[in-house]
């Protein structure tokens, strides 16, 4: 994703949550991460993030920072070494909020950083987010953060289950020792299933590059102006005559459902004439892009309300023909591959009555999927951290993906949908119980639970057919040894010393001992097993 698209002027969102009435109905979840209480921007409610990352990390205020939206005055910050956190600090590789979703729903998911200086360093760390199993972008907002600007990044994404999670990590190169990633509110807002509709969001996400408002020289626009409060920022090119418009728009017939403000002006040319238009400023790198395009007549409906232009990118035809009225109209590109310099060229029919006119844009990086991890293996993983009291502060989001970010003690193959093949948390002092879905984990072949705090008894296995070494010594696990463990052809280590197990040792396990020579059995000392 490119930072450079996604600037947030304090000011301008000062302007843009005061903006509209007082009813706060805007949907989903605004969070202000870091906070202890709700905060209240305007029109919308802001709700601490306690809940959504399960305490972990550290909160702080920025006391230094004045005039910063409530929602951004305190942050959340993951340190290398979290006193409030188990010993497993040093090694977690991930750290994310979790919303609920519905399955297969669409959702704006929105990160605003604004660094003030909160671990007395002058400029912000480097670090990346991810969504679900997918690495959405580097996180850099040191240029922003020098002229006094807070930085926001924008997804559109589907849920594939009935959590959606957004996580901060380090990266190995572009994260300075000792500098911990940050965040001060995240919004998860459900969209409509028209918006964006195009897109085949099974295997791609949206990333947000742009979205202007053109001969607009207000605030940027949002909630509750947009419903599903995407920014609209303001745009003008000064040689580009600017228009207002005569007639309102119903954008209900739109599928992208675009804010009725944004149609209000317009960029211009005069009859017969093209209008070019460099748009957005920057050069984009090369890839596939998500492009949108909104119009309007600005004129009073009538007979001769209506305009006719074709539309072209860098060149390249991008809708011949287009006949606008007041009603406005919507063009897009789904799968648009451009790089450099952008151009979008309206040259005017023969014979339309006035020359062509521009009111709005969106443009959208498609981002591949990274895949996910098996629906079983998240299952029997998340019931798992549930049954222990003190998991590793990593074990939310997706277990395995994206790769290099999986939780720690978790090891995983790289399949389309990824398998969990070991765990080992040895001395992670955990706590609580092994949860009977431990056996939804069908192609493991590891498990180290070595040195911990468990207790209760060992879980039926049965179902582990590639399980080839359980390691469960120098807990307080109690109850007997399941005669299934000897069943499991391809076990080769069965360890259970020092805990408080009783009764006799099954006799596929004691068979195992004595006709298979590579199977290794230690329950001694510390269990009363005969």
């Amino acid at each position: 994703m490119i930072p450079f698209s996604l600037r947030l002027l304090l000011a301008g969102a000062l302007v843009l949550l005061v903006i509209g009435g007082v009813a706060d109905a805007l949907s989903g979840y605004q969070i202000s991460c870091g906070a202890t209480s709700a905060k209240v921007a305007g029109n919308v409610t802001w709700v601490p993030d306690g809940a959504f990352i399960n305490h972990v990390g550290k909160a702080a205020e920025l006391t230094g920072s004045p005039g910063v939206m409530p929602m951004l005055s305190s942050l959340r910050y993951f340190p290398t070494a979290d006193a409030s956190s188990s010993s497993s600090a040093a090694t977690t590789t991930k750290y994310c909020y979790v919303v609920p979703a519905a399955m297969h729903a669409r959702y704006l998911v929105r990160t605003t950083y604004y660094y003030g200086g909160f671990d007395g360093g002058e400029s912000p760390p480097v670090f990346d987010q991810i969504i679900d199993g997918t690495r959405w972008s580097a996180v850099d907002t040191a240029g922003s953060y020098a002229r006094g600007l807070a930085t926001y990044y924008e997804a559109v994404v589907e849920a594939t289950g009935k959590e959606l999670s957004v996580c901060l990590a380090r990266n190995a190169a572009t994260t300075a020792p000792g500098r911990s990633p940050f965040i001060n509110a995240l919004e998860v807002v459900p969209l409509e299933g028209s918006v964006y509709s195009a897109v085949n969001f099974t295997a791609y996400a949206l990333s947000t590059i742009a979205r202007h408002s053109f001969g607009y020289n207000g605030s940027i626009i949002g909630y509750p102006g947009d419903r599903f409060n995407r920014y609209w920022e303001p745009y003008s090119d000064g040689s580009i005559p600017v228009v207002e418009s005569q007639a309102s728009v119903a954008t209900e017939a739109f599928w992208n459902k675009p804010p009725e403000a944004v149609f209000r002006r317009g960029l211009t040319a005069s009859r017969d004439k093209s209008l070019d238009l460099q748009w957005p400023p920057a050069p984009l790198p090369a890839a596939t892009y998500y492009l949108a395009l909104y119009f309007q007549d600005n004129r009073g409906p009538s007979a001769l309300s209506w305009r006719v232009f074709d539309v072209a990118v860098n060149g390249q035809p991008f809708f011949t023909g287009l006949n606008v009225s007041t009603a406005g109209s919507m063009v897009y590109g789904a799968q648009w591959p451009l790089s450099g310099q952008t151009r979008i060229t309206l040259t005017p029919a023969t014979g339309s009555p006035v020359g062509p006119l521009i009111n709005a844009a969106e443009l959208m990086m498609v981002v591949p999927l990274g895949g996910r991890t098996h629906p079983r293996d998240v299952i029997g993983l998340q019931e798992l951290a549930r049954g222990f009291t003190n998991p590793p502060p990593d074990w939310r989001g997706d277990p395995c993906l994206p790769k290099g970010n999986s939780w720690t003690g978790v090891t995983c193959n790289q399949d389309p949908l990824a398998r969990v093949t070991g765990l080992n948390l040895t001395n992670f002092r955990v706590g609580g119980s092994i949860s009977d879905n431990i056996a939804n984990l069908t192609a493991i072949s590891s498990i180290w639970l070595v040195g911990n705090n468990l207790t209760g008894p060992i879980p039926d296995m049965s179902l582990l057919h590639h399980l080839v070494s359980l390691h469960l010594e120098d807990n307080a696990l109690t109850g007997s040894l399941p005669e299934p463990l000897g069943n499991l052809t391809r076990l080769e280590e069965l360890f259970v010393q020092n805990n408080n197990l009783q009764g006799t040792i099954p006799s596929s396990i004691s068979n195992r001992v004595m006709l298979d020579t590579g199977f290794r059995f230690q329950y001694t000392p510390g269990n009363n097993l005969s």
